[in-house]
């Protein structure tokens, strides 16, 4: 992790990795149990119901420099992905469908006749899938580094900035999860689900008739742009943005801008 600044002004703003973010205090804790899992989550706030969907390995902590600001708006709310941070695994392979009805289950268990999506990585694919198979119960779907096959995404075994994520998410596993000694375990699983899934089509994407910006950053080192483009030309009305100087990592990069672009689709494409 040495080779890869935590922020400072020597290294461009998308070679590092900022420290974790805290979520803030006071926000109400919850588990809703989905079969044999046990799905950690937050709210906070009041308002129009917002989902922050983090990406693999990580967990809920990595939104704490964007809940606070939206929070003065929205009902914020976070959950850890099965298997992930403070949510238990469940039995059944890894894979985005279980992951997606995770949300579906924490909306009924909220009773949240609609919400709109806020996804990052793993949680932007959940997010159009969501998209397409529920948009009665989803306002919206904002989509941070989604790819939409394995194929859409760049070898990151020699990445500096991945291989620290890697190894912080590690630390952070042994924090959090209710089996402290499974990241191993976990991250192979994992490394199966991102090698065979998602496979999301152009007739799949064609179906989406919700409010969509598909999102990157524009020195983004894990999704190839292509399928970023593929995604966002095959969805219909679908907005393109490309943030500058921030890589897989913007939301810890620039969370301001990161925030901002949040807010301002939320302000612009979803109804409350």
């Amino acid at each position: 992790m040495s080779q890869v600044s935590n922020g400072s002004a020597s290294s461009p703003r998308w070679l590092t990795l900022p420290a974790t973010p805290q979520l803030p205090a006071g926000g109400q804790e919850g588990v809703v149990e989905v079969a044999d899992a046990k799905i950690w989550y937050a709210v906070y706030g009041s308002g129009a119901p917002v989902i922050l969907l983090h990406g693999g390995l990580g967990n809920s902590d990595y939104w704490g420099l964007q809940v606070a600001e939206l929070a003065k708006t929205y009902e914020v709310i976070v959950m850890d992905s099965r298997g992930h941070g403070r949510s238990s695994r469940g039995s059944g392979s890894m894979n985005y469908d279980l992951m997606a009805g995770d949300v579906m289950a924490l909306m009924a268990h909220l009773t949240l006749p609609k919400a709109s999506i806020v996804g990052w990585s793993d949680g932007a694919i959940i997010g159009l899938l969501l998209a397409i198979r529920h948009p009665d119960l989803i306002a919206g779907v904002f989509s941070f580094g989604a790819n939409s096959n394995p194929s859409g995404t760049h070898d990151l075994s020699q990445s500096a900035v991945f291989n620290a994520y890697i190894a912080r998410t590690g630390e952070e596993y042994a924090l959090l999860s209710p089996t402290p000694g499974g990241f191993t375990t976990f991250f192979r699983e994992m490394n199966a689900m991102w090698t065979s899934q998602p496979n999301i089509t152009a007739s799949d994407l064609q179906k989406i008739r919700i409010s969509v910006w598909v999102v990157d950053g524009d020195h983004e080192e894990a999704i190839n742009r292509d399928d970023t483009l593929f995604i966002a030309d095959n969805i219909p009305g679908a907005g393109l943005l490309i943030q500058p100087e921030v890589s897989h990592f913007s939301l810890l990069q620039n969370p301001a801008q990161f925030t901002e672009d949040i807010l301002r689709f939320l302000r612009e494409k979803c109804i409350a």
